[in-house]
């Protein structure tokens, strides 16, 4: 079982892994440099389902020794480029290149639908002040992410739409117990990533 913890930046998604996860985590992270869009849009969408990709087989190969793979953040990520696209901070090429290397990604089955996510919604005000007080981590986009919530919600409304998985809302007292249910085919299942697409907000 492959469980996703989402939210936007501040919102204790972090905190809640490390407390109910630790074993199981698979970090969020990025690469460094990051790669530039605005220099060569192409070939960032790579390095982004490139790097994406890793964390996924780390999800795997987490869940194959553990059972369970807990994942700080979707490794998908995918959500993150439609949604600058959503607000206007990123170009619609932009988001297309990002979503036809991903698709491709499925094909090759490299990156994939998680079983379970939980989603955080929070007070953006409620963020800040959780913001305000960890001083351990720079938050410098802390603005940006506040504005993609809505976004980000959307994202999950129509995974929850769409996907064989389950979706909450929040994030529990502990992990969800049992195991995941069914064959996990959806998982890299081209068709349902494309109906999943095409169910999103549009503009």
């Amino acid at each position: 079982m492959i469980v996703v913890v989402e939210g936007i930046s501040a919102a204790g998604k972090t905190t809640w892994c490390r407390n109910h996860a630790e074993r199981l985590l698979v970090r969020e992270s990025y690469p460094s440099p990051r790669p530039d869009r605005n220099a060569d849009a192409m070939k960032a969408a790579q390095a982004w389902t490139d790097w994406n990709a890793r964390r996924w087989a780390d999800a795997l190969a987490t869940e194959e020794e553990r059972g369970v793979a807990v994942c700080d953040t979707d490794p998908l990520k995918l959500h993150f480029i439609w949604g600058l696209w959503r607000i206007g901070e990123a170009p619609k090429e932009h988001w297309l290149y990002q979503l036809e290397e991903t698709r491709e990604a499925f094909r090759r089955k490299v990156l994939g639908f998680a079983d379970i996510y939980l989603v955080k919604r929070i007070d953006p005000a409620t963020a800040r002040r959780q913001r305000d007080g960890d001083t351990e981590r720079d938050r410098s986009n802390f603005d940006l992410h506040a504005r993609l919530q809505a976004s980000l919600h959307a994202w999950y409304e129509a995974i929850a739409g769409c996907v064989p998985a389950k979706v909450e809302w929040a994030l529990p007292c502990g992990l969800p117990a049992g195991r995941c249910i069914g064959t996990k085919a959806h998982r890299y299942d081209v068709d349902l990533f494309d109906r999943f697409v095409a169910s999103l907000p549009k503009g």
